[in-house]
Formats: structure tokens, C-alpha cells, sequence
């Protein structure tokens, strides 16, 4: 099933770990949450604890390990939008963790592989 861009390709991925996080018991709080700072894939929570994911999805290796692509830069920012959530969102828990979802998807776009790196930074 060629044709799909990054944005459907990343968006089959976000429902592929949103599921993944229902399935193990945690609430989705926020899906694409933006504000202007940038965008967080999905915030979850789990107990008293506040889970905010990065989905990296590829189709191919051509450009390494999806989770590669989640480097310092990166992280900084999705610290800055954790801290901007928090702060509008002041009755959440205030354990956070930083996970990322790591998806490779087959030529027909299902799932060839899910890696999930929790508290990862």
C-alpha cells in the first residue's frame, strides 16, 4: 500500500500505540495536544502518574531507527510542552515519564514492530 504520507504514516502509528496504551490499563488524556510550543503525540495517564509519548513510526530503515529521531533537541522540547501542560493542567499527578514508541510497519502498514522505551529520558 504505497502513496501514504509522513502524516498518515505517523497518524497509523499514534492509533497503533494509543491502543497499545488502552490495552495496559491507561487512560488517554490528550491525543495531538498543541499549543506554541510545538505537539505532543499522546499523554497518558497510568496511577498518579502522568505519561508523556513520542510515536516515531517508519516504514523502512532508509533513515535509521525510529527512535533515533527522538535526539536531545527533541527531548528539550517535549520537556518545555510537558511543563506548559502541567502548568494549565494543574490538578494532574505530578510524576511525569518521558516514553517513546518506536514503530516499524510492513508493506501493508501493519505493525512489524513495536518498541516501547519507557522513562527513556
Amino acid at each position: 500500500m504505497e502513496g501514504l504520507n509522513k502524516k498518515e504514516i505517523g497518524a497509523i502509528g499514534e492509533d497503533i500505540a494509543a491502543n497499545a496504551l488502552i490495552e495496559h490499563g491507561y487512560k488517554i488524556l490528550e491525543r495531538n495536544f498543541r499549543c506554541r510550543y510545538g505537539e505532543i503525540d499522546i499523554i497518558a495517564g497510568f496511577g498518579d502518574t502522568v505519561v508523556f509519548v513520542e510515536v516515531k513510526t517508519r516504514r523502512n530503515g532508509r533513515y535509521g531507527f525510529p527512535e533515533e529521531a527522538v535526539d536531545y533537541r527533541k527531548q528539550k522540547k517535549l520537556r518545555l510542552l510537558a511543563e506548559y501542560y502541567l502548568a494549565k493542567n494543574r490538578n494532574l499527578p505530578r510524576i511525569l515519564r518521558f516514553d517513546v514508541y518506536a514503530i516499524r510497519l510492513d508493506e501493508t502498514n501493519r505493525p512489524e514492530s513495536v518498541r516501547v522505551l519507557e522513562n527513556c529520558f
